[in-house]
């Protein structure tokens, strides 16, 4: 048997044949009436419409035959196809090639066959309508004439076949485009009567069909502009330009109850074949969701401003009782609620006692309004267990009720008290040690555990501050006890310094808690932020980080007198770091209403420096030119090079200092008498500066008169970014080497913006690399157990967790163990080499980054990393 070749044009022969989509489609009586009249003009048994397969021949039409398909190699078509020709075959008997074939020597014992290709599309043949007969017989050219008749009609079948498919499935779309929509859909004619609505429409505005259809699409629309249908659609189809006409707006579409639904509404003009409009569609977005979602976002900008000011603004609002009165003012205000308190749990030695902070004024006489002064002013604490408020100081428990009346707990209101219907108490938790409480009355919201745990941010924000209040209270004690010591300046610096390093432990679990709720703010898929919205979210969590980094490390000043502070000299470009400090302080200038000058950079300037240790530096220098500035005043941000040297300069328009004290301004704790003043401050921020400043190799210094304002100064080696530009220009031509190359997952772990924008690009030129970027090792090891990644790059030196306890945590985890981590970091002396070996890393790379052993690098653990469940 000799079976046919397949033709050149195979590939493109099979897209015709699959493109008619017929192929295992049922019987149809067309087909079949012309190969019944080739049967019956031919007086034959057996006729089919035959198409060719890849692997097989199978047959629309097979009547004489009882398979509906053969395999291809025994086909007779097939040999009619390869030669796109006509194929007769008098007697299989004296043919060579169909003499051994199994159609011949069995069922159905074929010896006379006669094909002629079917060519429906682009003269590209997929079939033939043959006539098969049991007994040999000669074939005219007449015959073959008629055969090629009946197969042009054939292919008009096919074509009209695929024609049907075709307008078959637009109709299906166009169907479901209407009635199963997730917009409501109305079509009108041009005298605005309504012809058709969907079901999303009618469920949306509440009418049945039969009480839309035939109406004016008036009745849908607010009855104050109802009546401005109809000249709408007189004056679209006279020319008139319209401002709804394929483009849309937000409007209010009537409910069948009578209120009002938020829409988008979009009109649609529908021309006949002739251009002419014949009628319109309205298309209808509901908005109802997205009006919620604002009223939650307005709820959530309240929120996050408390978190800002709390974070940023503590130190202000540890003055006198500013403190509690912002924390229930802002506690009033996110819960709607008439009356508020919050206080300090005590122990004793019964049972916790409260303390009172701020409360609501609740007095309604002139007894009771001595009852809370008292509890104002701390002098008078509560004791009762069993009471709404004791349930939560002594017990810790939350006390949630909308009937206060009728509580269990409640001990009854003497005469002319406010009335109170419903009541939320909270413990504020720092750890497992209970350290407060607020409670709210007669909030507007609903009291449930959705609200409890939407508040749960402004519940860390109060330990995190409360927490601050007692350390800085512990903190004056213990100045105030070291004051008639000999040697008082020495112990006192270093008693602060200990509290600064111990706040900074106590401090980090709530912080936490709030820069990761900001993360979930701006990260939200359900209700995303507006984009000032996600630069506002975006501030807080970097004011947030800026804050842990402080408390992790900067604040502790006896840290970095000690030389124990771990530096990442970079080249870094000055203008970026420029501009994201003056963007982190951008909200405090606004509110103080002070105007930031800054003259553009002469040229492009790279300064030798630890990225966040200088960012550090330029907040605090622009916070204090923030808050020592006269009243709409000015702050002017200058660079100049000098020498081999940067200069910054930041110069307020404030006071001014008197020469002879510049000296002081740069001693821990000395605040030029300031602190029997309005600013609040510790007087250890210009220290830290001068500490920083001194170990990146540069100086600082003021320039200063009194009543001309500050100039606040300082300076940093001049870096040669020549390394960092090869390295970008290398990226180009970077690959990895694979000889089973897939989808693998780098994760960097870089807290500086320019060193993540090299990875970037580098990355971004390797197809099988997909790059995660994380700026803290807190996030990369988030992200690392939600989706691990094939290998990590990590930095050494990161704001809060350093890359060797990562490393640690990760060696400590089984869920990561298993997880290639490389080190890369500017510390590069052999030293540094052998250490971050021997401490676990795979490898260590050292900066300025050589692209190409970072690639043989990431080629090696890539290859060795296990293969991934899909």
């Amino acid at each position: 048997m000799q079976a046919a070749d397949k033709p050149q044009n195979e590939a493109q022969r099979l897209a015709a044949l699959h493109a008619l989509n017929i192929l295992d489609t049922p019987v149809e009586a067309t087909f079949d009436r012309i190969t019944q009249l080739a049967r019956e003009i031919f007086d034959v048994p057996i006729a089919l419409v035959s198409l060719i397969d890849k692997e097989r021949q199978w047959f629309k039409s097979h009547l004489g035959l009882a398979n509906r398909e053969t395999e291809r190699k025994v086909s007779f078509c097939a040999h009619a196809i390869i030669h796109d020709a006509p194929l007769v075959v008098e007697d299989t008997h004296t043919d060579t090639r169909f003499i051994d074939n199994p159609l011949v020597s069995n069922g159905p014992f074929i010896r006379f066959y006669a094909g002629f290709p079917i060519r429906p599309h682009d003269g590209l043949p997929v079939g033939t309508l043959c006539i098969i007969g049991r007994e040999p017989r000669s074939f005219s050219a007449r015959e073959q004439r008629i055969l090629e008749g009946l197969a042009h009609q054939v292919e008009e079948l096919l074509r009209q076949y695929t024609l049907k498919e075709r307008l078959s499935s637009t109709a299906r779309r166009f169907e479901a485009l209407f009635t199963k929509s997730a917009t409501g859909k109305v079509r009108i004619d041009q005298s605005g009567t309504i012809i058709a609505v969907n079901p999303f429409a009618l469920k949306l505005l509440g009418y049945t069909e039969s009480e839309l259809i035939g109406n004016n699409v008036a009745m849908l629309t607010p009855t104050d502009i109802a009546s401005q249908h109809d000249s709408f659609i007189s004056r679209y189809l006279s020319g008139s330009a319209s401002s709804v006409m394929g483009r849309g707006r937000e409007v209010d579409a009537q409910h069948k109850h009578g209120h009002y639904i938020p829409v988008h509404l979009a009109i649609n003009a529908i021309p006949n074949d002739q251009g002419e409009v014949i009628e319109f569609l309205g298309i209808l977005t509901d908005l109802r969701h997205i009006q919620t979602a604002n009223q939650r976002i307005q709820k959530e900008q309240s929120l996050l401003k408390v978190l800002h000011q709390g974070i940023t603004d503590y130190q202000a609002l540890m003055s006198g009782e500013r403190l509690w009165a912002f924390l229930m003012e802002a506690l009033r205000e996110l819960t709607d609620s008439d009356y508020a308190l919050i206080g300090e749990v005590l122990p004793s030695d019964t049972t916790n006692t409260l303390k009172i902070h701020a409360l609501t004024d609740l007095s309604w006489n002139a007894e009771s309004r001595v009852l809370m002064e008292r509890l104002r002013s701390g002098d008078m604490t509560l004791t009762n267990p069993h009471s709404l408020l004791g349930r939560v100081f002594a017990f810790g428990e939350v006390v949630m009720t909308d009937d206060v009346l009728t509580h269990t707990q409640h001990g009854g209101f003497p005469p002319g008290h406010p009335h109170l219907n419903n009541f939320l108490g909270v413990p504020i938790y720092n750890g497992k040690r209970l350290i407060g409480m607020y409670a709210i009355a007669n909030s507007k919201q609903p009291l449930d555990h959705a609200l409890l745990g939407w508040l749960q941010p402004f519940t860390d924000t109060c330990a995190l501050l409360i927490n601050l209040y007692r350390q800085m209270a512990e903190r004056e004690q213990v100045t105030q006890d070291l004051s008639a010591a000999r040697d008082q300046a020495e112990k006192a610096n270093r008693a602060k310094s200990e509290f600064l390093s111990s706040m900074s432990h106590e401090l980090r679990t709530p912080l936490n808690a709030i820069i990761g709720f900001s993360q979930l703010l701006s990260k939200g898929r359900r209700e995303p932020l507006s984009s000032k919205q996600q630069r506002q979210v975006n501030q807080i969590e970097k004011s947030g980080q800026h804050l842990l980094s402080l408390i992790n490390e900067v604040l502790d000043l006896a840290k970095i007198e000690a030389g124990k502070m771990a530096f990442s000299i970079e080249p870094l470009p000055l203008e970026s770091l420029l501009d994201d400090a003056c963007l982190t302080l951008e909200a405090n200038m606004e509110a103080a209403n002070i105007t930031l000058v800054r003259p553009p950079l002469s040229t492009r300037l790279h300064v030798a420096a630890d990225y966040t240790r200088t960012k550090q530096v330029l907040l605090n220098l622009l916070s204090n030119a923030i808050k020592y500035n006269s009243a709409s005043g000015s702050i002017t941000l200058s660079a100049e090079l000098v020498g081999e040297n940067v200069r910054i300069n930041v110069t307020d328009t404030g006071l001014g200092i008197a020469p002879e004290r510049h000296h002081e301004l740069f001693e821990p704790f000395n605040r030029l008498d300031a602190e029997h003043g309005a600013i609040e401050g510790t007087g250890i921020g210009l220290a830290i500066t001068r500490q920083l400043i001194e170990r990146m190799n540069g100086r600082i210094g003021v320039d200063s008169q009194p009543g001309h304002g500050a100039t606040f100064w300082f300076t940093l080696p001049r870096a040669n970014p020549a390394a960092l530009e090869s390295s970008r220009s290398s990226s180009d031509s970077a690959s990895l080497a694979l000889d089973n190359p897939r989808a693998y997952t780098l994760l960097y772990i870089e807290d500086n913006p320019t060193n993540q924008r090299l990875m970037e690009d580098i990355v971004d030129e390797i197809d099988e690399l997909k790059l995660l970027i994380a700026p803290s090792a807190e996030i990369g090891l988030e992200l690392m157990r939600q989706s691990p990644p094939d290998v990590v790059l990590m930095d050494i030196h990161l704001p809060g967790m350093s890359g060797f306890q990562a490393l640690d945590v990760i060696q400590k985890d089984a869920q990561l163990r298993g997880i290639y981590v490389i080190a890369l970091s500017a510390n590069a002396m052999e030293r540094d080499i052998t250490h971050g070996l021997a401490a676990g890393f795979d490898a260590y790379l050292t900066k300025p980054l050589d692209i190409d052993r970072l690639i043989a690098t990431l080629t090696k653990f890539i290859t060795l990393a296990p293969e991934k469940s899909p």
